[in-house]
């Protein structure tokens, strides 16, 4: 784990310079106090990271579960919240021992690519206004219709009533910086990779909102600031921890919160684990059974000390890896940094403009829906394009949930209609006195996905037809498909239709029950 440090501080630094705004962000959408945002970032760094097998994942709050937390503490009040938090940690505990981690495997890779190139946008899009000065929305926000009444593209326009000059020249400098850094800077001398791009924008971010006049027209106002807060004594800071009341075991409202927040949780895990093993140049793969006990220890530590549910997340885990990050160390440190930075330097964070870290995040967005993508897709054919970009336009204009399912449903019909094309191959010929003969070859596996399409030749084929049934390829044949044949083979005789099963044992001429004719063969297999 420490053979890269020279990778991991710098992506380390990066990842907590975004991970900060989003955890505070994240907090306020949900209705929480501010640091129960931060105690899960922390959380998510240190005692997840630790158990993860996850080498670039880095776990946190999610925006995908703010309204989930928003409703529950409306409804339960934070104490008793933080006892579902809880609850629900245990629960994916559980569920890593019981495996069922795999789910992440049944996801498409066309599907898994659709999510990236949609959060990619998302980034993109939500983070525009931001560096244009305009805040309304919160830091992380990634639904398309936004709790401030706003949409993605509405808050576009509205953020022209709102320029400030100051942020825009911030972004614009701090893009420079970022941009030169990557494509030039970095490959001149090793001290531009050990010394992050992001961490110079920062820097330079922190000396502008302290060195311009408070009243000049490119001035950085206070609510275009990073907003941490600040304790004024050791006491002062213990007093944001919060723990949870377990009086409120009994309360059924608690246990169904519990629930809902670890299959959701669960499941934008998973598809972050495979997103970001998709992203890894090194293609490691995650041990998914793990990841869920991680987050589930996660969580319940997280929620006995008053921070809010936590998953893998693809907005950190993607900055972590395009900032060079090659171990989970990254982010590990990264939740050190958080914790050593709210203790230590809280004023000092809150003078960080977010115009740079819009910056940041432009930069991120970008790399995750670059246009070749697109272009890459739509060359694969439309059996991956299509499910790809009705991925990418549900995540887009609904949520990551909403649009990850548009988009699996999407390939499931693709596969159905493919089965259905490919259960069989038919072949019609005509003899010389004009009676059909029709040669009907079934593939190595016929399920009863494939039982509309034989149901469907089987009762158009006409009365006086000879028809050749070739199994020899066959292995497995559905019960649903034997029950088809066993009827076609009373419909065959009132339509005069004689019936020739080839198989691998010879040749049968109009045969009773298939049923019993497959049973043999199996057992002759076995």
């Amino acid at each position: 784990m420490f053979k890269h440090l020279k990778n991991d501080i710098p992506a380390s630094l990066v990842v907590f310079f975004v991970a900060l705004p989003l955890c505070l962000g994240i907090a306020l959408a949900s209705g929480a106090p501010l640091f129960s945002g931060l105690i899960a970032g922390i959380v998510g760094g240190v005692v997840v990271g630790s158990i993860s097998g996850s080498s670039i994942g880095v776990s946190g709050p999610a925006a995908g579960l703010a309204v989930i937390v928003l409703s529950a503490i409306g409804n339960l009040g934070f104490e008793n919240f933080l006892v579902a938090v809880v609850i629900g940690g245990a629960i994916q505990i559980a569920l890593g021992a019981l495996r069922a981690g795999i789910i992440g495997y049944y996801f498409p890779s066309s599907v898994i690519k659709g999510m990236l190139a949609a959060i990619g946008i998302i980034i993109f899009l939500k983070q525009i206004p931001h560096a244009f000065g305009y805040d309304k929305d919160y830091e992380g926000d990634l639904n398309f219709f936004q709790l401030d009444g706003e949409n993605t593209f509405s808050a576009l326009g509205s953020m022209f009533d709102f320029i400030s000059p100051g942020a825009l020249l911030v972004t614009t400098v701090s893009l420079a910086i970022l941009l030169l850094w990557d494509k030039v800077l970095s490959k001149k001398h090793d001290i531009f990779k050990i010394v992050p791009g992001p961490l110079v924008a920062v820097v330079v971010g922190i000396i502008y909102y302290t060195s311009i006049d408070p009243s000049s027209s490119i001035a950085i106002a206070n609510d275009h600031l990073v907003k941490v807060p600040v304790p004024e004594s050791a006491d002062d800071f213990i007093g944001q921890f919060t723990l949870p009341n377990f009086g409120a075991l009994s309360n059924p409202q608690v246990w169904v919160t519990a629930f809902t927040i670890a299959i959701v949780a669960s499941l934008e895990t998973l598809l972050c684990v495979e997103a970001t093993d998709k992203l890894d140049p090194e293609k490691r793969t995650t041990p998914t059974n793990r990841e869920l006990f991680a987050q589930g220890a996660g969580n319940m530590v997280s929620g006995l000390i008053g921070g809010l549910p936590i998953t893998q997340v693809i907005v950190r885990s993607s900055a972590n890896l395009q900032s060079g990050g090659k171990t989970k160390l990254s982010a590990i440190l990264h939740g050190f940094f958080l914790l050593g930075s709210v203790i230590l330097i809280p004023r000092l964070l809150n003078k960080i403009p977010l115009a740079v870290l819009a910056a940041i995040l432009l930069i991120v967005g970008y790399k995750l829906a670059k246009p070749a993508l697109f272009k890459q897709m739509y060359k694969l054919g439309k059996d991956q394009f299509i499910p790809f970009i009705v991925t990418v336009a549900g995540v887009v204009f609904t949520d990551l949930l909403m649009g990850i399912g548009l988009g699996l449903a999407v390939g499931i019909t693709s596969i159905l209609i493919k089965n259905y094309q490919n259960s069989h191959f038919l072949h019609i010929e005509k003899s010389d006195d004009g009676s059909h003969v029709v040669k009907m070859t079934l593939a190595e596996e016929v399920s009863f996905l494939n039982k509309g399409a034989i149901l469907k030749e089987l009762n158009a084929l006409p009365n006086d037809t000879l028809l050749e049934l070739d199994v020899r390829k066959t292995i497995r044949l559905n019960y649903d498909i034997l029950e088809i044949l066993d009827d076609f083979a009373i419909k065959a005789k009132e339509k005069n239709i004689e019936v020739k099963l080839i198989s691998e044992r010879g040749t049968v001429y109009n045969p009773k029950n298939f049923t019993n004719f497959f049973k043999s063969k199996s057992k002759e297999a076995a």
